[in-house]
């Protein structure tokens, strides 16, 4: 059976733990309801702002169980699976999966350089372990291993490796890989790119961080872009751009952290040796946030 297309507004989830290392459940479940309440198409834990790389697999899989279990069927859980090993990789990505994931978003932790073979089996690995669908994640800034476009290329011809995340600041790659791969790859966009424009070139959504401080207007920003108003869907992402400046100024966790809690989400400080942001930048993130929060899902809209 085919697994229904991934589109639309996919936040990553932040990971909620206390300082003993406990995952909060009942914050984790109330983000999860209001963001399905705000109308995004789907969640994302364990991404970046997830803060993948600082939890146990204990801890992991009771944050995918925890989004599952609040998600309830209504929206795609696509879990984040990144490790150093392709063997912890594959492992993961089966548990996660076991848990009630939809899918997996696959990221290479390369502390090694790994060639393109390497890369490669990694990625098919991950996906033969798998029966739903697998979204690539590449972020230059932070990994040793990039995707090329020949391996790209080569990727997209596994059958259920279906989409990207490019979180490059090269607008004209997302381009490339979406003529390379001739419709075998869609793409979706990163904070570190203007979503409005990534979906004029042709991609499917946008999985960020961001989107969880400002669900509702991220939705109405893929509407606008989906029924083709592109001067309504620059116009409201110019009013949003802010909050993608914000998160790329601060440390990603601790920015997504400080603006739920801004907003009545206890989700705790960023885990160390991460700082939680300071009161300077808390204020900062606060009259950025309030700025935005009076959109309504038409507004910004061009006239007609």
């Amino acid at each position: 059976m085919t697994a229904p297309a991934l589109h639309g507004v996919f936040p990553y989830l932040v990971s909620p733990v206390d300082a003993d290392g406990r995952v909060m459940r009942p914050v984790l479940t109330r983000l999860v309801e209001h963001l399905i309440a705000a109308g995004v198409h789907g969640l994302t834990p364990l991404g970046s702002t997830g803060e993948f790389a600082y939890l146990t697999r204990a801890q992991k899989e009771e944050v995918v169980e925890t989004v599952v279990a609040a998600a309830r069927g209504r929206v795609p859980v696509i879990a984040g699976v990144a490790a150093t090993s392709t063997a912890e990789a594959v492992a993961l990505a089966r548990s996660l999966m076991a848990r009630g994931a939809d899918g997996v978003m696959a990221t290479l932790e390369a502390y090694f350089p790994v060639s393109d073979d390497g890369i490669a089996a990694y990625f098919g690995a991950v996906a033969a372990a798998v029966d739903g669908p697998v979204v690539l994640y590449t972020n230059p800034s932070f990994q040793r291993a990039d995707l090329s476009l020949p391996l790209i290329r080569r990727l997209a011809r596994v059958p259920n490796i279906r989409y990207i995340k490019d979180a490059s600041t090269n607008t004209g790659r997302l381009l490339s890989i979406l003529t390379e791969t001739e419709g075998r790859m869609q793409v979706f966009a990163a904070s570190s790119h203007i979503p409005a424009c990534v979906m004029l070139l042709g991609g499917v959504g946008w999985m960020a961080g961001p989107a969880c401080l400002v669900p509702r207007q991220s939705v109405a920003l893929y509407a606008l872009a989906r029924a083709g108003d592109w001067a309504g869907a620059m116009a409201l992402q110019r009013r949003l751009w802010p909050v993608n400046q914000a998160f790329a100024r601060y440390q990603l966790a601790a920015c997504i952290k400080a603006g739920l809690a801004l907003q009545g989400f206890e989700v705790g400080a960023p885990i160390p040796p991460q700082a939680p942001l300071d009161a300077t930048a808390r204020e900062d993130l606060r009259r950025i946030l309030a700025g935005v929060a009076d959109l309504a899902p038409g507004e910004g809209t061009a006239p007609g």
